[in-house]
């Protein structure tokens, strides 16, 4: 790593206190690059609402990167969990790296374990050789609603790829 534990708290502090003075409802942790950063964001987030004196709902997303199942730093989905939910989320989710029917085992096996609201906010498919995305809105949303139908999530967004008609 080339930043620091304490460098990236205060980076994630300095933005969290920006967001919060202009009149955020709520903080989205999103974990782009490994759990490690989650937590640093996490601890950050926690002392702005120490100074603050109030708390906002905080989301946490976790990146599945590939057909392992598992976090760019190797956690299983009930690891990664296990790593945040210290933070008493308004939702638990995973996000991007994957579409939406690559993520079906990852996001029921969250909605199993999680006792917050679960989200999920997929890629239109991984990229193709040109870099785009191949899925349709109509693919991706009947994925998505059969997930909602099934009961695993409670909040859909979208990652890369996507649009409204996706979601």
């Amino acid at each position: 790593r080339n930043i620091t534990f304490d460098e990236l708290v205060v980076a994630y502090a300095s933005a969290a206190r920006a967001l919060v003075a202009g009149g955020a409802d709520l903080l989205m942790v999103e974990t782009i690059f490994d759990t490690l950063n989650a937590k640093a964001a996490i601890f950050a987030v926690e002392q702005l609402f120490d100074e603050l004196g109030e708390r906002l709902p905080v989301m946490i997303s976790g990146t599945i990167t590939d057909a392992s199942g598992r976090t760019l730093s190797g956690q299983t989905t009930e690891a990664f969990f296990n790593s945040v939910s210290h933070a008493r989320p308004l939702s638990v989710g995973l996000n991007c790296a994957l579409g939406a029917r690559d993520l079906r085992a990852y996001i029921q096996e969250l909605s199993r374990i999680s006792p917050s609201w679960v989200s999920i906010h997929p890629n239109a498919g991984l990229p193709n050789e040109m870099g785009g995305y191949d899925e349709t809105p109509d693919y991706t949303a009947h994925i998505l609603r059969e997930f909602a139908v099934a009961g695993f999530l409670n909040i859909v967004g979208g990652c890369c790829g996507t649009g409204p008609a996706h979601i």
